[in-house]
């Protein structure tokens, strides 16, 4: 319980500090509305083009409202890697570790205190412009319930990838080359702009078992469509890809640490 309540404050401090750089939070704003405004547009045209109801068993509105979930989950991605990277690099991680309390658990609650604020905010700003656009679209309160279940497990997921990243400073110069890969394939595999449905019928099979799409495709249809049956199923890839991923993380971390033993601190 004291190490629960110890790592509450660390996310709530961190929570508390992302919500004091006001200038920061109209720049995000401004691009997510930029963002959300032009692919709007798009998808307009692509509907009335096709003539179509439903693409990928969306609607038009539902498209909106997807993607104001996927994109408030990629623009809400706190820069960990390169917080790690830093730490690393400068020497600082060496600091942390004389503190008692772990080094990754201080940076996930961290990260999970920036990124709620953060993701809070982007699909409030979102959720404005999709009602003035098309509307509401089919929500319950139990869908919701839904969603906000394989939420943190998402953010979970992304932060121990960017943690596996940021750990590669131990042998690598610099990590940027791969943050700026996985952020890539992230956007690209996981449905950032568009639902994997929509992807040619060969791709889709291997795509919706990445890991890239229980970060943001998963999560986002979940609340475009809600169904029990999808979010066990859903539960049950993240709870592998989450094992896993611990796994390497201790693995390569314990690997990390020993360097640090090896060479004196």
């Amino acid at each position: 319980m004291k190490s629960l309540h110890k790592y509450g404050w660390i996310a709530w401090t961190s929570a508390r500090s992302n919500m004091a750089y006001l200038g920061e939070v109209v720049a995000r704003t401004l691009f997510l509305v930029l963002i959300l405004y032009i692919f709007l547009q798009l998808w307009r045209v692509t509907y009335s083009e096709t003539q179509a109801q439903q693409l990928g068993g969306f609607t038009l509105p539902q498209m909106l409202w997807y993607l104001c979930v996927t994109e408030s989950l990629a623009i809400s991605a706190p820069r960990i890697a390169q917080d790690v990277d830093q730490d690393v690099r400068t020497g600082a991680l060496t600091v942390q570790l004389v503190r008692p309390i772990s080094y990754p658990m201080y940076r996930l609650w961290s990260s999970m205190g920036e990124r709620g604020v953060r993701f809070g905010f982007n699909f409030a700003v979102s959720a404005v412009l999709a009602l003035f656009f098309v509307g509401t679209i089919p929500m319950s309160i139990g869908g919701c319930l839904l969603f906000l279940l394989v939420l943190p497990i998402a953010f979970i997921l992304d932060f121990l990838v960017m943690f596996l990243i940021g750990l590669g400073a131990f042998w690598l110069e610099d990590t940027s080359g791969l943050v700026l890969i996985y952020s890539r394939l992230l956007w690209l595999l996981g449905g950032l702009m568009i639902p994997l449905e929509l992807f040619p019928e060969s791709w889709q099979g291997i795509l919706h078992n990445l890991p890239f799409a229980l970060v943001i495709y998963a999560p986002a249809r979940l609340f475009v469509h809600p169904s029990i049956s999808d979010t066990l199923a859903l539960l049950m890839r993240q709870g592998v890809a989450l094992l896993m991923l611990t796994l390497c993380v201790q693995w390569v971390y314990g690997l990390a640490i020993q360097r640090i033993h090896s060479n004196g601190g």
